[in-house]
């Protein structure tokens, strides 16, 4: 299963989302695919610390990215694509990262000119299904379960291709008003882009990498980064969930539902979200972030001693350790019967 995480909205933690659930499917004994879309890199960063830069710069490892695995296609060169050699986490290894690269804009406006025009020029018809390619070719190589793929904040031609060859979204928002704008964007835009990969479906199945017949279906809403009172989102944050929530239910989902993007109303109930559509509040880190981004780990999977605290303050982050493990595990499990029952 493919799961995009997608808002165009910046900062609503896309990327540590991505990273924490799918540390905890791997956990769980599934291989997971961790693929970083966004230019920022910001996911292949957390997980490579020190070793980022050289990654780069390694004659044995610079071309293992996402970037240079669709290269071919792009540039029109004679080789075909094949899967790209991952980067493989030590302290997980069923989890595997597909690289991302700074300069992965440049491949934009050929995208986007071929997506907009489809019938435009015949030697531009591999375009769209490259990524798709390529996903599938180093899937399969791994053996992979499910493929996490985190995109940038923006409307792009490459957000919407890796969107639209998924099989599950999730709508990654803070308790604010501009995820509030947001939710409302996308009841728009959504469903435009399920159309046209509807039509670039037909376009381009003659292609050396035809696009593919995925048809991905709204796995939910995640709210994060809201601080707790008395063991409840405090009234400001909870405010604005409420209203995130209600917009949700009253905007994106009608839209999507007109759309066939839903999951089968008995999915969201049987995985409790039926009423809401959000499949996961998650608190805000606080302390225990830096230490996650220290040493390139979820919150729950961080030893004692890696949090970096003694005493009373140190028993206080083990119980907020435990805290987000649970919600993860509830978050996994949420997932996996998607994926039984989808």
């Amino acid at each position: 299963m493919r799961i995009v995480f997608f808002n165009h909205k910046g900062g609503v933690s896309k990327t540590t989302t991505t990273f924490h659930l799918g540390w905890k499917l791997a956990e769980k004994g599934n291989k997971v695919l961790l693929v970083d879309a966004d230019p920022q890199c910001n996911l292949t960063g957390l997980i490579m610390q020190d070793s980022f830069d050289q990654y780069y710069i390694d004659t044995a490892t610079k071309e293992n990215n996402l970037m240079s695995g669709v290269n071919s296609a792009f540039k029109s060169q004679p080789s075909p694509i094949t899967h790209v050699e991952c980067f493989n986490i030590k302290r997980n290894k069923n989890l595997f990262l597909l690289p991302g690269h700074p300069n992965l804009t440049e491949l934009e406006p050929q995208l986007s000119f071929v997506q907009t025009a489809p019938s435009a020029f015949a030697t531009m018809q591999n375009l769209p299904g490259a990524f798709n390619a390529l996903i599938e070719k180093t899937s399969s190589h791994y053996e992979i379960d499910y493929v996490l793929i985190d995109l940038n904040p923006g409307l792009s031609a490459i957000n919407q291709n890796l969107f639209s060859i998924s099989d599950l979204f999730i709508v990654p928002t803070n308790p604010d008003p501009f995820s509030l704008m947001a939710i409302q964007t996308l009841s728009r835009i959504l469903p435009r882009w399920y159309n046209v990969a509807n039509q670039m479906k037909e376009a381009f199945k003659d292609a050396s990498y035809p696009f593919p017949d995925k048809k991905p279906k709204f796995g939910g809403t995640v709210i994060q980064r809201f601080n707790i009172r008395n063991g409840l989102p405090a009234t400001p944050f909870r405010n604005n969930m409420d209203e995130i929530n209600a917009t949700v239910v009253s905007e994106l989902v009608p839209s999507l539902r007109t759309n066939g993007m839903l999951l089968s109303d008995s999915i969201y109930t049987s995985i409790d979200i039926s009423d809401t559509y959000c499949i996961a509040e998650i608190p805000d880190f606080q302390s225990l972030l830096p230490q996650s981004h220290k040493y390139g780990l979820p919150v729950y999977a961080l030893k004692d001693g890696e949090i970096g605290r003694t005493g009373t303050v140190l028993a206080q982050m083990k119980d907020k350790r435990k805290s987000f493990n649970k919600i993860f595990n509830d978050f996994e499990k949420k997932i996996e019967l998607i994926k039984a029952n989808a």
